[in-house]
């Protein structure tokens, strides 16, 4: 696994000046958290990134408190590193990390929608629907990271619909890798067809289809896993023939290119 504090932080780049427009005192914890995992997320503030508690504060016009308890989640799920003397700075998700993550979010997500099905509102359905329309119009304009946000809301309104709050306090931890996964398998990702996979899911939600609705999240998400699976094999695969010119030159010559060659190999 990889982690940013691995190599010396790089400055962070600045948020907008003053606080942040919505901003309320209620639940102030949360929306910090949110506004640096969305740069997280969007890459604005990449892995190696310093994450300075008073800079932070002072952009978002709020307590220096506040800021370090977000940090402290973020910590706690995984997206941030902490090192005594050098502070905060964000941490990368590996592949593997990601693959890791899928059985227990298919397990957590089907139970919502099977939750779901049974509890959702009216708007609750409206949004779902109105999410789905945004990711398929981020998809025709090739925009990953409006389709991303529009992706993780459309399983964050399910879980909250399921009204399971032990549930939706586990599924939070694993929002972040959930969110890091299109970033992370992006070349591969058909968008569009990504889009229309969520489909089964409403269409269950509309029937108040429990048994249908867990089915569906259950495919969705295995088939997530399955993508995510194959970018990283082919990585491994791209990785293996760019070393075997290499290895197969220094067999020709006796020289060390061999041995290392070799130790490849095994």
């Amino acid at each position: 696994m990889s982690a940013a504090g691995d190599s010396q932080p790089q400055p962070g780049p600045d948020l907008p000046d003053g606080p942040v427009p919505g901003f309320t005192r209620f639940n102030l914890r949360e929306q910090i958290k949110d506004v640096i995992l969305d740069g997280i997320i969007s890459g604005s503030r990449p892995p190696g990134s310093r994450l300075v508690e008073t800079q932070i504060a002072r952009e978002l016009g709020v307590s220096q408190t506040s800021v370090r308890e977000a940090l402290r989640d973020l910590e706690q799920i995984g997206c941030v590193a902490h090192q005594p003397f050098r502070g905060c700075s964000v941490r990368a998700f590996s592949a593997p990390e990601l693959l890791e993550a899928f059985p227990v979010r298919i397990a957590l997500e089907a139970l919502a929608a099977r939750l779901a099905a049974e509890r959702i509102a009216a708007d609750e359905l409206e949004r779902l629907r109105r999410l789905l329309d945004s990711m398929r119009r981020a998809a025709r304009q090739r925009n990953p990271h409006e389709q991303s946000l529009s992706n993780a809301a459309f399983h964050a309104t399910i879980v909250h619909a399921a009204r399971n709050s032990t549930l939706e306090r586990q599924w939070q931890l694993l929002e972040p890798f959930s969110r890091t996964y299109i970033t992370v398998s992006r070349p591969s990702l058909d968008l569009v067809e990504l889009s229309e996979r969520h489909v089964p899911i409403l269409k269950a939600m509309e029937r108040r289809d429990p048994a249908g609705a867990a089915r569906a999240m259950e495919e969705h998400l295995a088939h997530a896993a399955d993508l995510l699976r194959q970018h990283v094999d082919g990585l491994a695969d791209a990785s293996q023939a760019a070393a075997r010119p290499t290895a197969e030159r220094g067999s020709a010559t006796g020289g060390p290119a061999a041995n290392s060659g070799g130790a490849m190999a095994r």
